[in-house]
């Protein structure tokens, strides 16, 4: 009876939340007096997952899961607890969990909590502390179900090793074409840049650019940052920059460790968005800009004077500490 986790990957590489929340169902484990048990889905070097407490992983290969399909996915989770007699399943709180996974959770008649910030306060009740009220509070949850799913906020609990001898061993999930009655036409990545899901640096700027000609800026701060670039929702709907760069409550929310916000004023809906950021950085011309009354750190100060210094001095103490 072990804690199953569901570890994200994509082109076989495992994203940062699986190592995440493989580190939290290590936690969850040792208070339960069992082990943990990981599925992945079209994943290489499984084993890697070891190092963070992983005791067996379940290592699904199949070319019709190489997109994802929330469905098809759901299924195949449902079927590995259903092969582990797991009643505790470890996600991440990424966009494709929170599509999937109550699909899962009503399948079996699940108690599922996301946007979880720490590990259980105990198990007998089994107690969850989650972000509420997006993000400006705590919630203290108990989860009465007989299987239980727990979501982990990214960056929340962060990435512990504990090192564990995995055993891989092959799963084939009893999958129909109902499965696959949802079919993707399209899908917009993000290639050779980091990913503002997975980024520990994330970007952003507003309309205070003035226009997509000035972004280049922007993206060569991200550069020296090794960062992702981001967007505010205004941006977006002018087409200055692509869709999949907006961040906020209404776009994709931001959960990095450093969160750069240029000549973005600071709408409600933003800054709900992006409030899971440990730190926050503001460079506005508009003192009174709402934005600086939720940052941990702020500039009074025109972009295109503060950017390009702020380049210039990044790339000396990089050239000094290489």
């Amino acid at each position: 009876m072990s804690v199953l986790v569901y570890t994200e990957s994509e082109n076989g590489k495992f994203k940062k939340n699986a190592f995440e929340v493989a580190s939290y169902a290590k936690a969850v484990a040792d208070q339960l007096g069992t082990s943990v048990t990981a599925i992945s889905i079209n994943a290489l070097e499984n084993d890697h997952l070891g190092a963070y407490g992983v005791s067996k992983v379940l290592n699904v290969s199949d070319d019709r899961l190489k997109t994802f399909n929330a469905k098809a996915f759901a299924n195949t989770i449902g079927q590995a607890i259903a092969k582990e007699n797991a009643t505790t399943l470890i996600v991440s709180s990424s966009t494709d969990t929170k599509f999937l996974i109550p699909l899962v959770a009503g399948k079996l008649n699940a108690g599922y909590v996301p946007n979880v910030v720490a590990a259980p306060q105990g198990t007998s009740p089994f107690m969850v502390k989650r972000s509420s009220f997006s993000n400006k509070g705590f919630a203290y949850t108990e989860i009465s179900s007989d299987v239980k799913i727990i979501g982990v906020s990214n960056n929340a609990y962060g990435v512990h090793e504990n090192a564990t001898s995995a055993a891989v061993e092959d799963f084939s999930p009893s999958l129909s074409e109902a499965d696959f009655s949802t079919k993707s036409i399209e899908i917009d990545k993000v290639v050779g840049k980091a990913t503002i899901a997975d980024a520990d640096i994330v970007v952003s700027a507003g309309r205070g650019m003035k226009g997509p000609e000035n972004w280049g800026m922007i993206e060569e701060l991200a550069e020296v940052l090794g960062a992702a670039t981001a967007c505010s929702k205004p941006v977006s709907d002018l087409g200055w920059r692509p869709h999949g760069e907006h961040v906020g409550q209404t776009g994709k929310p931001v959960a990095s460790n450093l969160y750069i916000a240029i000549g973005i004023s600071g709408a409600i809906q933003h800054l709900a968005g992006v409030s899971s950021s440990k730190t926050k950085v503001v460079i506005n011309t508009d003192p009174e800009a709402p934005f600086f009354k939720a940052a941990d750190y702020g500039i009074v100060g025109d972009a295109f004077e503060v950017i390009p210094q702020l380049i210039e001095k990044l790339k000396e103490f990089k050239a000094q500490n290489a």
